[in-house]
């Protein structure tokens, strides 16, 4: 009722852990553009503070500590490749529609000035400990040879603030996230709901895999960049035309903006003829005009 009631604001977070995001990210800023379409406002929050202290979410053991300059160059890159990918949904899938603007926000804005006892002081206070010891990312760490930090136990408290942050600022009461983030996800969520008293709202979506079953990444190492400096359009092209029959269907519903009816009409001319990839072929080039636009579509 609230989202047919008039146009809400909704975000998702990028961490610049690396200088490119991956194909692990894709289904989170391909939701982004499902809410544009809808004629919704969509954030993509890039992670240039959070980004330092690095989410424990789905790993084994914490995170090498980056350079501040490193993540600098880093959310520039990620700015980037978000950048080229919502231009090219406008140009290439929309046909002269007009969408509301992505914003492509740093929560560095809002940290930089933080002062360390005012955070600890007023936003801490909201957090119980056995709530924030409960989570999965969390509980599994603890339960690891290698433990965790309080750097990284104490990310649910920043990606927190961050939904607090464009509550107050844009009205943003939706957060999007891999399935992975669901515990940073309900923190957001209590502590609004301890402070404002609103109404927020998060949704978590499937992470896509490799047919072993990993996801993808960096930490998994095998991931598929987005930037062409790192994965180029022709590499990228070809590992979509050698996705398995099993897992095809599922990425044309995920990965493009075709309807169910026409992926169904798609799968049954492909599995008249399998061997000429009708159904690989159309992912590959609506993902990677997606991604590189016609140039990459071209090479």
């Amino acid at each position: 009722d609230l989202c047919n009631a008039g146009p809400q604001c909704v975000y998702a977070g990028f961490d610049p852990t690396a200088n490119s995001l991956h194909l692990g990210n894709l289904l989170v800023i391909i939701n982004l553009l499902h809410w544009q379409r809808g004629g919704h406002h969509a954030i993509a929050l890039l992670g240039g503070a959070t980004g330092r202290i690095g989410d424990p979410s789905g790993r084994s053991k914490d995170r090498d500590e980056q350079q501040v300059d490193v993540i600098k160059q880093n959310t520039n890159s990620l700015f980037k490749n978000l950048s080229r990918i919502f231009e090219n949904h406008q140009q290439y899938f929309m046909k002269g529609k007009s969408l509301n603007p992505i914003r492509i926000l740093d929560n560095l804005v809002w940290y930089e000035n933080q002062n360390a006892v005012d955070f600890i002081s007023n936003i801490g206070r909201h957090f119980r400990m056995g709530t924030m010891l409960s989570r999965t990312s969390v509980e599994s760490r603890l339960q690891s040879e290698v433990g965790m930090s309080y750097t990284e136990f104490s990310y649910q408290v920043f990606q927190a603030f961050d939904w607090l942050h464009l509550l107050k600022n844009y009205n943003c009461r939706f957060q999007v996230g891999g399935s992975d983030q669901m515990g940073n996800i309900v923190s957001g969520y209590e502590l609004i709901t301890k402070l404002m008293g609103k109404d927020v709202y998060g949704l978590t979506l499937p992470l896509i895999k490799s047919e072993a079953g990993d996801k993808f990444g960096k930490t998994a190492g095998n991931a598929v960049w987005l930037d062409a400096n790192m994965t180029s359009p022709f590499d990228f092209y070809q590992y979509f035309i050698r996705i398995p029959d099993a897992q095809v269907e599922q990425l044309l519903k995920l990965l493009t903006f075709m309807k169910l009816g026409e992926i169904t009409d798609l799968m049954n001319r492909h599995n008249a003829r399998p061997e000429e990839r009708r159904a690989q072929k159309h992912l590959a080039e609506q993902v990677t005009l997606l991604v590189h636009g016609e140039e990459g579509l071209v090479e």
